[in-house]
């Protein structure tokens, strides 16, 4: 017959576990001692049932084995300690490597003289520090170039806003003489024309013939 696979969970039945555990328990103390046999091999082996009984092999001292056991993980943790501050070191060591490289950058940039960013006294600059003021150079034209598009834009804005401000008053003030010269006309139709207005209020009296000192003779 053909064994089914044993599903890898807990036995629920307590009588089942019990036996399953006997007889897996008599297995691996033979499968231990078999490797130790044929082997050579030190082997120490324990086990705890569920009850909490214990069951060992050890193929020469169980002490001596455990020792020998805790000693090997020590020494791999020292290995390993070892190793990761190895590691830190080397991290370390890269990170100085890269300060240093920034600090170098920043002293060429602080021996570089106004004269030398104008193109003047660079016959005792070196490659790198020609190289570093051409790129500050560039960066600087890029600079201003930028700066002075904004300025530009702003500019612009600026002009057109205050075109919108002009054509706006402009508007006000055509529609309040338009407004004005509406009044004035309706005031003229009110207004009726009258000639004894335009006449002079002064009386005068016209005498024909000889005065009254003549006439009396």
């Amino acid at each position: 017959m053909v064994r089914g696979k044993t599903q890898m969970r807990r036995i629920e039945n307590t009588t089942s576990r019990q036996v399953t555990f006997s007889k897996r328990r008599s297995g691996l103390l033979k499968k231990a001692f078999e490797l130790s046999v044929l082997c050579d091999a030190e082997v120490s082996l324990i086990i705890f049932s569920p009850r909490g009984k214990l069951y060992e092999f050890a193929s020469s001292s169980m002490q001596g084995t455990i020792e020998r056991y805790l000693k090997h993980a020590k020494d791999n943790q020292t290995n390993n300690k070892s190793s990761s501050s190895e590691q830190n070191m080397q991290h370390l060591k890269q990170e100085a490597t890269s300060m240093l490289k920034q600090i170098e950058l920043l002293e060429v940039s602080k021996r570089f003289m106004p004269l030398q960013l104008l193109g003047e006294s660079l016959g005792s600059c070196t490659l790198a520090e020609l190289q570093e003021i051409e790129h500050q150079l560039e960066k600087s034209v890029y600079n201003v170039r930028a700066r002075k598009n904004q300025v530009f834009k702003e500019q612009i804005e600026q002009l057109r806003e205050k075109g919108k401000l002009l054509t706006a008053e402009n508007t006000r003030l055509v529609e309040k003489y338009g407004s004005f010269k509406k009044t004035l006309d309706e005031r003229r139709e009110k207004t009726p024309y009258n000639e004894s207005s335009t006449s002079s209020d002064v009386e005068t009296e016209l005498f024909i013939g000889l005065p009254e000192s003549r006439a009396r003779r």
